[in-house]
């Protein structure tokens, strides 16, 4: 009875206490012409650790619910300590009685450049700068979570994203790229600041309702389900009319883009004219998809 009682207590601790994520970190280093680096495995293997036994919130998640994401670092150079990359981020996440996993996070962060001693700590700080390795990895996470979360809840993502904006302010002490109002256009900073200005709420409603309202019922009621994800794109119409060629729409559609096409490309056909201008307008950097969509 006592080893049942152990068993149990084990069993109960393992759905209690798991992380958040199920994140695949891999380092590439093909440009540095010295791959095979120990430093580079190394270093691959800490954050996986990392990224996935750090407690990112004070929510309880089941095995089933972890979020599946994936980092790619591409090394292009390094010097002692110090290493100049480019980071590939994304995330998906389950469709209702589905075995479909809708991507829901896809960025590419070009200025990521950190330093990193082999085997050194690595602890994220809610509320305190450590370095920009742990700040940007850290900033990600709570993207993924902060997209997570809207898809399945409308606004459900603000907690996160306030967070990972609280990890872009305390960031800007650094002189590194992409934390900063003059960084561009096209940086964290920007991304975070969009997410969480009113201009763009259209844009989170959109992602609420594309999911659940769409996806999410397509397994039982295709028809509607496209119907209601032609809605979603009229509703991101409305983010085009304030703020034209945004980044978070690029963010938006470099995630969503091949699903899109996918979704029209069979079926029941449904209405899509106007939402085909409307992509045709609104994210033309994949015309070439559009023009793939058959109605």
């Amino acid at each position: 009875m006592r080893n049942i009682l152990v068993l149990l207590g084990l069993l109960i601790n393992s759905v209690v206490f798991s992380q958040e994520l199920n994140c695949t970190v891999n380092v590439i280093a093909q440009q540095t012409g010295n791959d095979n680096n120990v430093v580079f495995k190394n270093l691959e293997k800490q954050l996986n650790e990392f990224i996935n036994n750090t407690k990112w919130t004070n929510k309880s998640f089941s095995q089933q619910e972890r979020i599946n994401c994936s980092m790619v670092i591409n090394v292009t150079s390094y010097d002692n300590d110090y290493f100049s990359a480019s980071l590939q981020v994304s995330s998906s996440r389950p469709i209702f009685k589905s075995t479909y996993s809708s991507p829901v996070y896809n960025y590419n962060d070009k200025d990521f450049n950190f330093q990193y001693l082999e085997f050194q700590n690595l602890v994220y700080n809610p509320t305190q700068f450590e370095s920009n390795l742990i700040s940007v990895l850290s900033f990600h996470v709570y993207m993924i979570l902060g997209m997570d979360a809207d898809s399945f809840e409308l606004n459900g993502g603000d907690e996160y994203f306030k967070q990972a904006q609280v990890i872009a302010n305390y960031s800007q002490q650094l002189n590194g790229q992409g934390w900063k109002l003059e960084d561009g256009l096209q940086s964290r900073f920007a991304l975070i600041d969009n997410l969480m200005s009113p201009t763009f709420s259209e844009m989170r409603s959109a992602m609420y309702s594309y999911h659940i309202q769409g996806l999410d019922i397509m397994n039982e009621d295709t028809r509607k389900g496209k119907e209601q994800i032609v809605a979603s794109i009229k509703e991101l119409q409305k983010v085009h009319g304030k703020r034209p060629n945004s980044y978070l729409m690029r963010v938006f559609f470099d995630a969503k883009a091949n699903e899109i096409m996918d979704v029209f490309s069979g079926g029941p056909s449904v209405n899509i004219r106007d939402a085909m201008d409307i992509l045709n307008r609104i994210a033309p950097m994949h015309s070439q998809k559009w023009r793939n969509i058959k109605y």
